[in-house]
């Protein structure tokens, strides 16, 4: 969860070691499809589709891609031995604030996929010979 990450970022700036490197990780290995599931499972709780039905109907099988991870995990005793930093959330209590934060934010969502948060990105964030571009 972005959350405990932040967190974990300002506690490796202020207690870690310099040079050293934390894995930060939740502890909670799943499958990408069991991922997709929980997510499916947790939009048709909080966004029901108007047509009915299970937003699992809409998942497409493909080929996995060469290399495809399965599953992602993390090794993150370091940083709990050493810094004591635990995570707050769990994996299901942080997926459900995400999601209910794009739900809350579709504003924001509609200008990610119209291209304005991009230009707004590029007007803001560009650099040119060391000075911002104008607007």
């Amino acid at each position: 969860y972005v959350g405990d990450h932040c967190a974990a970022i300002r506690e490796v700036l202020g207690s870690g070691r310099p040079g050293e490197t934390y894995n930060i990780g939740g502890w909670n290995e799943k499958a990408n499809l069991d991922v997709v599931h929980t997510l499916c499972d947790m939009l048709d709780q909080l966004a029901p589709r108007q047509q009915g039905g299970s937003y699992r109907e809409q998942i497409t099988y493909v080929a996995d891609r060469p290399g495809h991870d399965r599953r992602y995990a993390i090794d993150a005793r370091k940083i709990e031995r050493e810094l004591g930093w635990k995570p707050v959330e769990t994996f299901e209590t942080g997926i459900r604030k995400t999601v209910q934060w794009y739900l809350d934010n579709t504003q924001w969502v509609q200008d990610v996929q119209s291209g304005d948060y991009m230009k707004w990105m590029e007007r803001n964030y560009d650099l040119r010979d060391g000075e911002r571009k104008q607007a």
